[in-house]
């Protein structure tokens, strides 16, 4: 988990620049109730929908957010510097900036930093959703869409300082509207040239592609694919209309209708391995996950090693097939398709266009036509070992999905090539995707996707192989871990939990609710499932088993709202990682910003490598802050809001009741009702400020109690000072602090100088014991004599020679052997000297004598080799 050093800094405290870019222009009254003065009352408080709150975008260091109907545009170095500088100015430290005679860029007549962005919409903006390339900015409301051309970054150090005015189009001015179903989801499709497509999903599960071009008008009004994914649910073939239904058509009622309601939808990453980046995961709110394979706009650029990389696969899987009799049908009908496809892809001439960027140029390739332009809806998901269902209905309410896809495989794509591919990323992690989900409860639910999603399309008309594919099993996902961001309290039927991205890994990432923000990293556990599945060996169903009982991904809440008003959620949060202005995520609420400001991740890296370097076994423990940083407290905004007390009075005064301020109380039904109204009013803001005020209080009694125990504290360390200096002691003669404090530091040096030459005589001792390393021919001297050892005594390891020689210690044991049985034979012709003689032939005395010394001398010369190699072994040993 990233260390966190702080919190909001000062530079977006109140006062600030940076404080009113979250913040409305004024405080308006929040009261829930207001009268209509003319005869009868009504609500101006709407019960809106829960959904997603996506109200920050980010680029580079610029960020874009929206309060109400408006959009705030700033540089956040620009506003740190300025804010800086004007600190500096205060306390007469600045160097250079700012002096007489010298203007300086951060002065009041100069450029702000910040710019007010003025786009005509009828609701509040619920999400900014940024472009891949930065040039376009999508605004959603609850029901439309808005395309905003972003103005260059030279705006913002410009001396005017008036609201710009964006060119806008309205995306789909007869499609998204309010009579229609609201929109959730708006996501730049990755494969998009040069970022400029979007896919929007709406609640009613109907997908569009839309195909941006700012020399073509009729992009922004009509979307080049439309999929409803309720009758593609029900589709048999390809040549079916599955298109969404025009607006004011009358639909029936279907299950689907509850079914197949839209929380969420996303893509994963542009450099994913397999069909991720053409693949749409939907989350609906009842629980149920789709996939949409492949998704793709008429006009769309892969990354360099997507169709290498899938060509190889779409092969190799045709090759594995082709002989296996074994193999179910609808496999290999539906490798076909993909063949067929991919034959559509290699037989097109890639055009080159360039990047807005200045980037390299990217090859655009056609839709292929074949088999079809509308995929099979692939779902809905099986989760297999999945927990039982909750009795809270919360805990199944999808809000949010977020996918991994899976890393892609270099060593298989360049299996044979002789010249390497350019990588930019050749990505690292799970070779499997990754689907995390959130509920309403705040339930995280990691699944793994062992099969992959691949693209699928609807047979042909009147084709038989529906039979086949009905009969193969559903798609399935292994649910991995499952965990919970929210706390006792915390959850309530209007919360909508959201993913963010963060920096440091793909496989880490930010959960944003109502009131809280959670760190959750896959890190500990993805690489370590990756090496057993690559190498796996004899045990590795048992690891892999105890991994996933130990539950490894880490979950750390970092920041709480204090305030408990459930109508001031936090927005989804944005992480930013800067050299000017440090790691870290911001969020706000309708009424002030909040930054989490964390460690380095590169001073975490190296600190990490420098324990390692300990030993192989050593566990270090976190390092703790010296301060424990805690969240600065903001007062609750009932406390500066505006009452809406005189704006009742106003309207009193203009409505057919203004006579009842200048006549005295009566008893009436008018004076009644304006009563009524004013009581509602006034009832609404005394509660708030109640609240307020006893949130308030009970901060005040924290901070008496907080103020207590570090008295205590300081208490302590000073009775640690006064045992240090001496001050505990009364039996003694006072003494000079300075001279107790020196005396013991002179005595604390005389014994470190004392350990300091205790431990060098110990290493020269050792330095002297073992001496230095043995060169190359000592050792190969050493394993000599070793050898001699075992070929002369037959000690050691014997090593089994391949040619004819016997060894020595050998050759001398069968000596032995012949001399005992040459002594047995000469013991007996002794005997059969000593008898009479008989008729046989007689061998002369001197033969046997010469036999005799002639064995003799050989047992001694046999003798003296043995004993002169055992001495000059003993010799070489003693050297």
């Amino acid at each position: 988990m990233p260390q966190v050093i702080s919190y909001t800094p000062a530079w977006l405290g109140k006062g600030t620049p940076g404080y009113d870019l979250f913040t409305g222009a004024s405080r308006k009254p929040a009261g829930t109730c207001t009268a209509s003065l003319n005869g009868s009352s009504t609500s101006k408080k709407k019960n809106a929908k829960p959904g997603p709150r996506r109200t920050i975008a980010r680029r580079g260091t610029e960020i874009f957010t929206a309060v109400g109907k408006e959009i705030r545009w700033a540089d956040l170095a620009y506003l740190k510097e300025a804010w800086i500088h004007e600190e500096e100015t205060k306390n007469g430290t600045s160097k250079g900036k700012g002096r007489e005679g010298s203007p300086s860029q951060y002065d009041e007549d100069h450029a702000q930093g910040y710019r007010t962005l003025k786009v005509s919409l009828a609701e509040d903006i619920r999400q900014l959703i940024i472009s891949p390339h930065t040039n376009y900015l999508a605004i959603l409301t609850t029901h439309t869409v808005h395309i905003a051309i972003l103005p260059d970054s030279s705006h913002l150090t410009a001396f005017d300082t008036s609201p710009l005015k964006p060119k806008t189009y309205t995306l789909g001015p007869e499609t998204h509207v309010t009579s229609q179903a609201a929109i959730v989801s708006a996501l730049w499709h990755p494969l998009g040239v040069n970022g400029s497509c979007l896919v929007t999903v709406t609640e009613a599960a109907v997908v569009r592609v839309w195909e941006l071009s700012l020399d073509d008008r009729w992009s922004f009004d009509k979307p080049t694919l439309s999929i409803d994914l309720k009758k593609l649910a029900d589709g048999t073939s390809f040549d079916q209309d599955f298109e969404a239904s025009k607006p004011g058509m009358n639909t029936g009622f279907s299950p689907d209708s509850f079914e197949m309601e839209v929380a969420s939808a996303c893509f994963a990453g542009r450099e994913s391995g397999g069909w991720s980046p053409m693949t749409l995961w939907i989350a609906m709110r009842e629980g149920d996950v789709y996939a949409l394979c492949p998704l793709l706009p008429e006009k769309w650029s892969p990354p360099p090693t997507l169709i290498p990389a899938l060509s190889v696969s779409i092969v190799a899987k045709v090759a594995a097939i082709e002989d296996d009799q074994d193999v179910p049908q609808g496999t290999r009908i539906l490798t076909q398709q993909q063949l067929a496809w991919m034959s559509d892809l290699d037989n097109q001439e890639p055009a080159e266009v360039a990047s807005p960027l200045g980037d390299r140029h990217s090859d655009v390739y056609a839709r292929p036509t074949k088999p079809g332009k509308v995929p099979k809806l692939q779902g809905p998901f099986d989760f297999e070992l999945a927990p039982e269902e909750s009795e809270d209905e919360l805990d199944n309410l999808l809000t949010d999905i977020y996918v991994i896809g899976p890393k892609l495989d270099v060593d298989e794509l360049m299996f044979g090539e002789e010249n390497d591919l350019e990588i930019d990323d050749p990505g690292n992690g799970l070779s499997l995707g990754v689907v995390c989900l959130l509920t309403s409860s705040g339930r995280l639910s990691i699944s793994l996707d062992l099969d992959g999603v691949e693209a699928q399309w609807l047979p042909k008309p009147g084709s038989k192989v529906l039979k086949f594919t009905d009969d193969s099993d559903p798609p399935s996902l292994l649910t991995f871990q499952v965990l919970d961001t929210t706390r006792n309290g915390e959850v309530w039927e209007g919360n909508w939990p959201m993913f963010s991205s963060d920096f440091t890994s793909r496989y880490s990432f930010f959960v944003t609710d109502t009131s809280s923000v959670t760190y959750i990293s896959l890190t500990p556990w993805v690489f370590t499932l990756e090496n057993e599945l690559r190498d796996s060996g004899v045990g590795a169903e048992f690891r892999i088993d105890l991994m996933v009982k130990a539950h490894n991904s880490f979950r750390g809440r970092i920041y709480t709202e204090q305030s408990k008003d459930r109508l001031s959620p936090l927005a989804s949060s944005v992480a930013m990682r800067d050299p000017d202005l440090g790691y870290f995520i911001l969020t706000a609420t309708p009424y002030h910003p909040v930054a989490v400001i964390f460690e380095s991740p590169d001073t975490g890296e190296i600190e990490e490598i420098g324990h390692q370097s300990y030993s192989p076994t050593y566990d270090s423990e976190p390092l703790q802050p010296i301060i424990n940083p805690r969240p600065v407290y903001q007062p609750a905004h009932a406390l500066e809001e505006q009452s809406a007390l005189p704006s009742l009075l106003e309207k009193l005064r203009h409505s057919r009741y203004k006579r009842l301020l200048k006549e005295d109380i009566r008893l009436s039904p008018a004076t009644l009702h304006v009563m009524t109204d004013a009581h509602k009013v006034l009832s609404e803001e005394t509660l708030r400020i109640g609240t307020a005020a006893a949130e308030l209080f009970r901060r005040c009694e924290r901070l008496q109690i907080e103020l207590q125990s570090q008295i205590k504290e300081v208490h302590k360390v000073a009775g640690r000072v006064d045992e240090i200096t001496g001050d505990d002691r009364d039996d003694q003669p006072a003494a000079d602090v300075n001279e107790r404090v020196e005396a013991r530091i002179s005595k604390a040096s005389k014994r470190q100088k004392e350990l300091t030459e205790r431990i060098e005589k110990l290493r020269r001792q050792a330095t002297k014991a073992t001496g230095r390393e043995l060169t190359d021919k000592e050792r190969g001297w050493a394993e000599e004599i070793v050898e001699v050892q075992s070929a002369v005594l037959g000690e050691g390891d014997t090593v089994d020679g391949f040619g004819t020689t016997k060894q020595p210690w050998v050759r001398f044991d069968e000596v032995k052997q012949l001399k005992d049985e040459l002594l047995d034979q000469v013991e007996d012709l002794a005997a059969e000297d000593a008898r009479p003689a008989s008729r046989g032939v007689k061998v002369p005395s001197e033969i046997r004598k010469a036999k005799m010394a002639q064995i003799t001398a050989l047992l001694n010369r046999e003798t003296a080799l043995v004993e002169g190699a055992r001495n000059r072994l003993d010799r070489l040993r003693s050297s």
